[in-house]
């Protein structure tokens, strides 16, 4: 048996086999092949493989989006099939005797480039359409594995780390548990992780070793542990502990239903976090009260380009109608720091967190912006929207926002588009500065969510990502809690209710406090939600305020 140690930042435990994520190589080398006949046939086998792919991503896009919100996938199959894009990779493969890799690659290149050239928008934007479909035929070719799992089954998914594009694209039915080298508490496979309501494991070091591939192991995900090759009594220890995890998931069911109300009579919002539409499935499963937080920035994520309206109003428009009514929150894209597409083509920055971020970038580049305010408000006749607006500093950003949704709304109206004409619109505190300024930002939305992450990296000046500083990084901070009250108060004295939907919401050890602080609403990954509520209904608020309150302030 060999027992790795790392820091367990999501609970559970987990039984099945170890699978290193495989990323493509995108180094492609030049050979020279004397069979060009069969190099020929070879590239065709891969592109009908493709195509295959494309068109089961198609169906998949359609029943989940709608057809419009799948056209880019119709689009792909068009252009895969394009005669003069075969012919030129044919052609290079019999003219320069090479192999079919560096064939597609040469010819996906030169296509880019002349579509880049163009000056109609639409023209230049399939550059990446066909650098696209070009890596998809040479993966296939080099016998990469598509989404990273090279599994027929459900493994524990090992890496060095992941990055938010890499885990959007994970094929999540999978995956029984994480395990990376590296990462912190707050990175994103933590964060999906939670979600997904699996077991997580980070910072093992180079004691996560490759040659375990296959092996089969436990995770751990409460002690920070992983046992591979477990031994007859640590297997049935571990075994007794997941009975014991589903026996309280069962206990935890028998909530569904029931208020989010403390003893005292305190009801509570209790609301779920989400990445994409595929997460509303845990939602209605764990009985979330309304979506929180829709991060929205994964759909920009996932694709090659900017996503178009309306790819985006399918998506925004299938999680509101399946929440029946229920509210939903989304986010405008939050792209930046460590959430990059190479498509934004943002310049390199020394401190990206404190850099062209989130709002910032709907500020500089208002067509972005406009295209995703018009696929929310379409959206909104659909369901209870609410939007909400991340990395807000000041008041005359909140303003110059509601200019642009005004104009919005004006051209919907024009083109007789229905929408909420009364849509909730909120904001993100997650910088000291929205805190501070809270009396004044409360007057000009009709709501709050703290970030708890990123309000406790800006607040602490620690880096939320840094592993290495996961002792300094404490969401317990009393500056934190603090800046909660803070923004807590200015919320009620304006009228407007206050939410938190960072990742500290989920902590039950902190619920109690967070009554006292006054906040409203808890935004919680799905799976959390049936143990909050355990929670709340066992809370008397009123009688323990005021020590909280003492406690904290002096």
């Amino acid at each position: 048996m060999y027992t790795i140690q790392g820091k367990g930042v999501s609970g559970g435990v987990a039984n099945g086999p170890l699978c290193f994520y495989r990323r493509g190589d995108h180094d492609i080398a030049k050979h020279e092949i004397a069979d060009t006949e069969a190099e020929k046939q070879r590239f065709e086998s891969a592109r009908q493989t493709a195509m295959e792919q494309l068109k089961a991503l198609y169906e998949k896009a359609v029943a989940e989006v709608g057809e419009e919100g799948a056209e880019l996938f119709e689009a792909h199959q068009m252009m895969l099939d394009d005669l003069d894009y075969v012919e030129g990779i044919q052609d290079l493969i019999d003219g320069e005797q090479v192999n079919a890799e560096y064939a597609v690659s040469q010819v996906a290149e030169q296509f880019a480039q002349m579509f880049a050239s163009m000056d109609d928008s639409y023209m230049q934007a399939r550059a990446a359409d066909v650098k696209d479909i070009s890596n998809r035929v040479i993966g296939i070719l080099s016998g990469a594995v598509a989404g990273g799992i090279d599994s027929d089954v459900q493994v524990i998914l090992a890496a060095d780390d992941l990055a938010p594009s890499e885990t959007v694209q994970l094929d999540k039915s999978k995956i029984l548990g994480f395990i990376t080298q590296g990462g912190s508490g707050n990175s994103h496979t933590a964060i999906l992780a939670r979600t997904m309501g699996i077991p997580a494991v980070i910072g093992t070091g180079d004691a996560l070793r490759e040659d375990y591939e296959g092996k089969t192991a436990w995770i751990d995900g409460e002690t920070g542990e992983l046992f591979v090759e477990a031994d007859e009594i640590t297997h049935e220890r571990l075994s007794k502990k997941h009975a014991k995890q589903r026996a309280m998931k069962e206990l935890m069911d028998q909530l569904k239903g029931k208020e989010n109300v403390t003893i005292d009579g305190r009801k509570v919002m209790v609301y779920c976090n989400i990445g994409s539409p595929d997460d509303v499935d845990q939602v209605l499963a764990n009985d979330g009260g309304g979506i929180g937080l829709f991060r929205s920035e994964f759909l920009y994520l996932q694709n090659n380009d900017y996503p178009t309206e309306e790819q985006q109003f399918q998506a925004y428009k299938t999680v509101a109608e399946r929440m029946g009514g229920k509210r939903v929150i989304i986010r405008t894209l939050d792209i930046g720091a460590d959430k990059q597409a190479d498509y934004f083509q943002l310049a390199h920055e020394e401190n990206p967190a404190m850099g062209l971020r989130a709002i910032r970038i709907c500020l500089t580049r208002p067509e972005v912006f406009k295209t995703q305010l018009r696929a929310l408000y379409r959206a909104s006749a659909y369901g209870k929207i609410a939007i909400m607006f991340p990395m807000i500093t000041s008041e005359w950003e909140v303003l110059e926002i509601k200019r642009i949704c005004e104009g919005v709304k004006a051209e919907l109206r024009k083109e007789e588009q229905p929408f909420d004409e009364n849509i909730e619109l909120g904001i993100m505190v997650e910088t000291p500065a929205a805190v501070m300024m809270s009396d004044r930002l409360a007057k000009l939305v009709d709501f709050f969510s703290v970030g708890t992450n990123d309000l406790t990296q800006y607040t602490l000046a620690t880096d939320r990502q840094g592993g290495n500083l996961d002792r300094f990084f404490d969401a317990h901070h009393p500056a934190v809690l603090r800046m909660i009250k803070m923004a807590a108060d200015n919320a009620h004295k304006a009228g407007i209710w206050i939410g938190i939907c960072g990742e500290l919401g989920a902590d039950i050890s902190m619920t109690e406090t967070f009554m006292a602080l006054g906040v409203d609403e808890l935004s919680v990954s799905p799976s959390a939600v049936l143990p909050l509520r355990s929670t709340i209904r066992s809370i008397n608020t009123a009688e323990n305020r005021e020590k909280i309150l003492e406690d904290l302030l002096k």
